[in-house]
């Protein structure tokens, strides 16, 4: 893998609520969907902000959401909220979208993984990215609505960035 590929590639470590770990999912970003979604990513990434974060709403058979420091749904980032950048890119098995409120300008640092297709959400959701390896640790993320005990993104890094 080239240093511009790694720019876009993003390693995602999994653990569990006592800290052992499940492993690790590998993104594919997709800039040319959506350029400052996924400069968001990369930027929050970069300075730390998933690290310890829980997956707080995980549904059998839909999603996996994460990326609320509170792990309540209601928390982002300090950063401004992103303009939609909709596309036509399908919810299917594997998608990184972003989470948003009822406004489409509203996404921020939340995100989940489609664990099965979703194209219900088709062109209202932002879509950043598609999990290349590391499927079935996702398939292990611990369900629930919310999660009690919740697994959490242990570290997550931009490839470029990783040793």
């Amino acid at each position: 893998m080239t240093t511009s590929d790694r720019e876009n590639v993003i390693y995602m470590d999994l653990a569990d609520a006592r800290g052992t770990a499940k492993g690790r999912v590998v993104i594919k970003l997709r800039p040319d969907l959506a350029p400052l979604h996924v400069a968001r990513i990369k930027e929050l990434a970069r300075e730390g902000f998933y690290d310890g974060v829980p997956f707080h709403r995980v549904i059998d058979g839909f999603m996996a959401q994460g990326g609320d420091p509170t792990g309540t749904g209601m928390g982002g980032s300090s950063k401004p909220d992103l303009p939609a950048e909709f596309s036509l890119e399908p919810h299917v098995r594997g998608i990184c979208s972003m989470a948003r409120a009822q406004n489409p300008n509203s996404a921020n640092s939340q995100f989940f993984i489609c664990f099965d297709d979703a194209r219900f959400l088709d062109r209202q959701y932002t879509v950043w990215g598609e999990v290349s390896e590391g499927m079935e640790v996702v398939d292990g993320i611990k369900r629930g609505e919310p999660v009690e005990q919740p697994d959490r993104i242990a570290k997550m890094r931009v490839a470029a960035d990783a040793r």
